[in-house]
């Protein structure tokens, strides 16, 4: 299963697609110094499949190429960094303890 993942910022999320399928999302707010996770969510027929996974490590693959943090509010993000210590370096003013669930 190939799942392209695309940064939609006029609607502020990321989009994992599976053969053009909407598989999930990834909603987020900006400012200029911060990428705030709110939201992820996965299509019912995609869930188990490791769309999440993949939405996520792609979307923080692209806030580090860049100058931001994150914020993980979403429960789901902030549980894959928790997964992920390679990503603490990304969260926002946050020891690595604090971002585990």
């Amino acid at each position: 299963m190939n799942i392209v993942v695309e940064d939609v910022p006029e609607q502020n999320r990321f989009e994992a697609r599976i053969e053009g399928d909407l598989a999930g999302f990834a909603d987020y707010m900006t400012t200029d110094t911060l990428i705030v996770f709110t939201h992820t969510e996965v299509e019912p027929k995609y869930e188990g499949k490791g769309v999440g996974g993949v939405l996520v490590r792609a979307a923080l693959d692209r806030v580090r190429a860049g100058d931001r943090k994150v914020l993980p509010l979403c429960p789901f993000v902030k549980a894959w960094i928790g997964k992920h210590p390679d990503y603490f370096d990304l969260v926002y003013d946050a020891p690595p303890s604090t971002v585990r669930d």
